[in-house]
């Protein structure tokens, strides 16, 4: 299953928030990853801002991506905002390429 997972977070890699030059898994605006037994994909997830201008397309995008991945059934997809997002949630390699 660990593999099913790295494949999933490695299609999650693939999006960027349009204003910020990081991807958004090292962002950390992915709280929660689980997959079950049927394959399939439970995600928690934020945004930088409840006023995000990608507020509709972000959470849309990484669900298509993650269905993209072989064997993964079916995508739930729950954007949370507590705890909000803050920049201690980024990842080192985030803030190294943010110059944090």
């Amino acid at each position: 299953m660990s593999d099913l997972k790295d494949r999933v977070i490695s299609e999650i890699k693939k999006i960027y928030d349009p204003e910020i030059p990081v991807n958004i898994y090292e962002l950390g605006l992915i709280y929660k990853i689980e997959i079950d037994d049927d394959k399939k994909v439970d995600i928690e997830m934020t945004l930088t801002s409840p006023n995000c201008p990608v507020a509709e397309s972000l959470p849309n995008s990484v669900k298509d991506n993650i269905l993209k991945v072989d064997g993964i059934k079916d995508v739930n997809l729950k954007l949370v905002w507590d705890p909000p997002w803050s920049k201690d949630k980024m990842s080192e390699a985030a803030k190294l390429e943010l110059n944090l």
